[in-house]
């Protein structure tokens, strides 16, 4: 029988799950939270290590993931700003839909671009009738009336996730098979300032000594990074509605569950947009328990291109001869942790431009590869923008504009980071003796 797909896949996510925490080599954040919903798809499935994303933006990401393509390989496909889906491309959700399968999405699948969400299907396959609230997370439940609890405020937006997906599984004819792809954007900014602690109980104060060592370790940066947890933990909460809703519609144990998200933070050097491993690394489960073993761990290097073709094989539909990546199947079947294909040891990345922020500004490509011990990044070209000098912020000796004026006016100045509390203290405190070597270094 073939088994229904269900992709959960989070904007700008990163790698923050709860189940992380005993893994070797991993970072003492995860030790701050519990993520129960994605914690159980890995107990009860597979969880990866070695986990990256074909590139670092969003776009670029999404066309790579539903053609099972280089994102260089998608065309206009792959551009964030001007993209425009090529039609004679096939992705993986029509494939499925022209052998049967009901398909559907919520929220956010390939956008901005032309037409938006064309390669699943557009507006037609959409279904958001319950609304879009959730993707405002911390910022809705923080606005919320004054009689209303935070915890009726929370429930309400997942509320609107089940009804959302209720009202795919409605629109299915009998038994037939559905690939659903539910895509929040919560986790991309903004979120509410200090929601991390007052929404979710989080004490930035615990991230004391616990951040990547190249970013300053002051409160500012704490918070930031502490909110974006928050919306980390919102996700999962959502996750554990589309689980519990496939339990009651008896649906489980046929479908093939996929969790992941399509790069890492955002407003924060090294992370999203580049080819660190803060930008490049993501979480994945995969549960499945008519074909994968319970409590494996899989540290084979995967890009996550490689759920087209996974999808497809599961469902026994042939795959087109151009999908350069390759089926995770094998290694799902397998019964071994630790690595399963020694040929997996590697995994390629890359970008050509995330925010072209000035008029006739050109991209900025790179290409990198990973190992176990290395991390190889190529800049083909760099003296372009962003490694350049905006602004002249990079003199030491200029008075540092008002934080307001920041805020405000920055955006466009080292453009690939998204605008942020930690952006602004970076460019505000950038010619402090503990903070330009970090400043400097980001790029």
């Amino acid at each position: 029988m073939q088994p229904n797909i269900v992709f959960a896949f989070a904007d700008d996510w990163g790698r923050y799950a709860s189940a992380y925490r005993d893994q070797p080599g991993e970072s003492s954040i995860h030790e701050l939270i519990d993520t129960p919903n994605f914690d159980r798809i890995a107990d009860e499935g597979t969880i990866f290590l070695n986990a990256h994303v074909p590139a670092p933006s969003c776009t670029p990401c999404r066309s790579s993931i539903l053609t099972g393509r280089y994102f260089w390989q998608t065309g206009m496909g792959a551009i964030l700003q001007g993209a425009r889906w090529d039609e004679t491309i096939p992705t993986y959700p029509l494939l499925l839909e022209k052998a049967g399968y009901h398909i559907g999405y919520t929220y956010k699948v390939w956008s901005p671009g032309v037409a938006v969400n064309a390669p699943y299907g557009g507006a037609r396959t959409r279904y958001e009738s319950a609304g879009i609230r959730f993707n405002s997370f911390s910022e809705e439940v923080t606005k919320r009336p004054a009689e209303q609890t935070i915890e009726d405020a929370k429930k309400e937006l997942l509320d609107e996730t089940g009804a959302n997906f209720d009202s795919f599984l409605e629109t299915r004819s009998n038994d037939q098979p559905f690939c659903y792809w539910w895509g929040p954007t919560n986790t991309h900014r903004t979120w509410e300032q200090g929601s991390g602690k007052d929404l979710w109980g989080l004490d930035p104060d615990d991230l004391t000594g616990r951040m990547p060592s190249f970013l300053p370790d002051v409160h500012e940066v704490r918070e930031d990074f502490n909110d974006y947890l928050g919306e980390c933990l919102a996700v999962d909460a959502g996750l554990g509605v589309i689980i519990d809703r496939l339990e009651k519609a008896g649906e489980l144990d046929n479908t093939l569950i996929v969790v992941s998200g399509d790069h890492g933070i955002p407003g924060f050097p090294r992370a999203k947009t580049n080819l660190y491993n803060l930008g490049t690394e993501v979480a994945m489960a995969v549960r499945w328990p008519e074909v994968i073993s319970s409590g494996r761990t899989i540290n084979d290097f995967v890009n996550l291109m490689d759920l087209a073709p996974t999808f497809l094989e599961a469902a026994g539909v042939e795959e087109p001869e151009d999908m350069t990546a390759n089926s995770l199947l094998p290694l799902l079947k397998s019964n071994v942790s630790g690595r399963v294909d020694s040929e997996r040891s590697f995994v390629v990345t890359g970008r050509e431009r995330h925010n072209l922020a000035r008029e006739g500004g050109l991209p900025y490509p790179q290409r990198a590869i990973r190992t176990d011990d290395f991390l190889y990044i190529y800049n083909f070209e760099p003296d372009r923008w962003p490694v350049g000098d905006p602004e002249g912020l990079d003199d030491p000796n200029t008075t540092p504009p008002p934080r307001e004026e920041i805020l405000t006016n920055y955006h466009s100045v080292y453009a690939d980071i998204d605008k942020s509390p930690t952006k602004v203290w970076m460019i505000y405190n950038r010619a402090k003796k503990d903070v330009r070597p970090r400043s400097r270094g980001s790029r």
